[in-house]
């Protein structure tokens, strides 16, 4: 039976809020026609939500055609500073990483964020190997649950789990008809009784401890 676990990116995988908000700030200071102070705090508040509610919510001052373009450029600088830069892993990622694909499992991310973001993270972190597919908003136009269907469909997954940190994971997951872990490492609180983690080590085991259930739910 294949079994994979999606991940959300920001605030399960990693933090990158202080590289996003400097990198913002760096792009902005080249924009003679933007006042617009960005900070570690600001761009937490909005990790998780898609694209057009950040632009919505950061540069709600200008109109939405403004809005948005600000976003892309601001994004594109981004992801390049990401690629150089990269961002503060949550504690023992990788090893929990290697430990998920030796228990057989398969893994995917799925994020809110722009095309040429996941990729940053993948490739500053050498993190490539372990993830089979991942997708975004930027990406499709769609919101995270869509996201979730799509990635568990596409890669015949016959049970599935989403691991995410905030209340708008959770909708996504429960939206997309797709069972969810809480992963308290995280910005956000979950208004539900839900499995969870309070840091990534713990993951293997509660993945076992999941999917057996399922499974026992299955026969």
């Amino acid at each position: 039976m294949k079994q994979g676990i999606l991940f959300d990116l920001d605030g399960t995988l990693w933090d990158s809020s202080e590289e996003v908000a400097v990198s913002w700030e760096e792009a902005l200071a080249k924009r003679p026609d933007v006042t617009k102070e960005i900070t570690t705090e600001m761009v937490q508040g909005v990790m998780g939500k898609s694209m057009y509610e950040i632009a919505d919510i950061l540069f709600g001052e200008y109109d939405i055609a403004t809005r948005r373009k600000l976003l892309e450029y601001c994004c594109e600088e981004e992801n390049k500073y990401i690629r150089r830069h990269g961002g503060q892993l949550q504690k023992g990622l990788e090893d929990t990483l290697q430990k998920l694909k030796e228990l057989g499992y398969h893994l995917y991310i799925v994020s809110n964020c722009q095309v040429g973001y996941i990729e940053a993270f993948l490739e500053y972190h050498k993190l490539e190997a372990y993830f089979e597919d991942y997708e975004s908003f930027g990406k499709t136009g769609r919101e995270k649950g869509y996201n979730i269907r799509l990635v568990k469909e596409r890669n015949h997954l016959e049970q599935a789990v989403y691991v995410g940190d905030t209340q708008g994971d959770y909708l996504a997951a429960k939206e997309a008809g797709v069972p969810f872990i809480h992963a308290k490492t995280g910005y956000g609180t979950i208004e539900a009784q839900v499995p969870y983690i309070t840091e990534l080590p713990e993951l293997p085991k509660e993945a076992e401890k999941f999917f057996s259930k399922i499974s026992e739910k299955v026969l």
